[in-house]
């Protein structure tokens, strides 16, 4: 049954013909429902590719689990009375909170619903006082998001979850509970909201209510703040152009499809290695977008530090440049102009016009936020040539990896990020070429 399971879930990586094994059942509660908890191992049939582990919760019992959403129902056991159907365990409410009892019993949730969205893992909000995160994808060892927000939480940041309580397996993390943070929407939630606004009165971003310059230079500065925390809570060393390469080269190789001109891309990584102007490495997000951020009273909230699923874990931790996240940020606002400007339907050329004009606006916003911070300038290359160069160098590698994403998963949306890799190997982007008047130097 686990194969057909698997394919439907958000938070699995297909692979072609896919061999599994169990590697491990562990039954946290007998009786009906019953709980367990598997530890499955998927391997491409060409074993080409290394081994990937999953987590799967499961709940078994005697009646048809008609309240849960088919993906989330594997099916049913024969047996001599009638029967045993097995489900997704975090689906269902009442497995879901005697799972929590069991793996975090110092936490006693009275309801559990699950998190919306689309997502890598499976977020559970316990009572609306907690968020419980359980990693789908088993990564041996600390998992990036809980490390690195301990790390900041130490250094006494504010601007990230710190953890409650941590759920591992011989040193493995395979769940984490932090504070349920109520917010006012996340990034991109707020500005796709801006843009429609701005699309139903057909005027410019300024004189809409939902203009969102002011939300995207505060944003601006608390990356600019993360940064700096982060630079005190792992360190920073010179930056290693070579690898920075070797590792977008590898990233390439592994989603490159014949949408992309490989060896022109691979041209333009190769560049960094001879470059002597760089900045500094950092620890970083890594994957950092619009939808990674909650807009709290007075300040943003920064989530999820796994970093980009593609990529391995030892890569996710590797330092890096600051200027990789402010990558993933700057295509997130075209991202968001492109995509709500699609969701228009509509042929009416002004509208491009304006999508044009928010992601300027608030592009530049975000920069000029940045620039604010004065201890994050020390982490960048010194020159604003060598600035605009590595920006545009992390900015392709960004939307390399968003096509693969869009071809995996939205491959109606894959045109976006292909467009985008095109403009960048072109050296110009979709956005006009003079500064913009909120534009800073950063």
């Amino acid at each position: 049954m686990l194969p057909a399971f698997l394919a439907a879930q958000r938070w699995y990586s297909a692979v072609d013909r896919p061999r599994l094994r169990i590697r491990r059942i562990d039954t946290l509660s007998d009786g009906w429902p019953t709980l367990m908890w598997l530890l499955v191992e998927v391997r491409p049939a060409d074993r080409a590719s290394d081994p990937v582990l999953y987590q799967v919760p499961l709940g078994a019992s005697k009646d048809e689990p008609l309240d849960l959403p088919g993906s989330a129902v594997l099916g049913r056991i024969p047996s001599d009375d009638t029967g045993i159907w097995l489900f997704d365990a975090l689906a269902d409410e009442r497995t879901s909170i005697l799972f929590t009892s069991k793996v975090m019993p110092e936490v006693n949730p009275q309801r559990i619903r699950p998190q919306g969205g689309e997502q890598s893992n499976t977020s559970l909000i316990l009572d609306d006082r907690y968020i419980m995160k359980v990693f789908r994808r088993v990564q041996v060892g600390r998992n990036p998001d809980v490390e690195v927000t301990e790390a900041l939480g130490r250094v006494g940041f504010g601007g990230v979850p710190v953890p409650v309580s941590i759920w591992r397996k011989n040193g493995t993390d395979l769940a984490v509970i932090r504070r349920y943070e109520r917010s006012k929407g996340d990034g991109f939630e707020l500005a796709t909201a801006s843009l429609r606004e701005m699309f139903n009165r057909k005027r410019p971003p300024r004189d809409c209510k939902l203009d969102f310059a002011r939300d995207a230079r505060l944003l601006g500065r608390d990356v600019a703040d993360l940064h700096v925390a982060l630079a005190e809570a792992f360190g920073s060393e010179p930056a290693d152009g070579a690898q920075w390469a070797n590792d977008m080269v590898a990233q390439l190789h592994r989603v490159a499809s014949g949408h992309l001109d490989s060896a022109q891309i691979e041209r333009v990584y190769h560049r960094l290695g001879s470059s002597d102007d760089l900045g500094s490495a950092i620890r970083i997000h890594g994957d950092l977008h619009l939808g990674q951020v909650l807009r709290r009273q007075r300040d943003w909230m920064v989530l999820d530090f796994e970093g980009e699923p593609a990529r391995p874990v030892e890569e996710r931790r590797r330092p890096s440049s600051p200027l990789r996240d402010v990558a993933g940020m700057t295509r997130s606002f075209h991202y968001a102009a492109g995509i709500a400007l699609r969701e228009q339907n509509s042929t009416d050329p002004s509208l491009k016009v304006l999508a044009d004009a928010w992601a300027v606006r608030n592009l530049n916003s975000f920069l000029a936020g940045y620039a604010d911070v004065d201890a994050a300038h020390r982490l960048l290359p010194r020159s604003r040539a060598s600035r605009d160069a590595l920006l545009s160098v992390f900015e392709l590698d960004k939307a390399v990896y968003e096509v693969a994403y869009e071809l995996a998963y939205r491959p109606d949306l894959a045109d976006l990020p292909i467009q985008a890799v095109e403009r960048l190997l072109d050296g110009k982007d979709s956005l006009p070429a003079q500064p913009h008047e909120d534009n800073l130097d950063i």
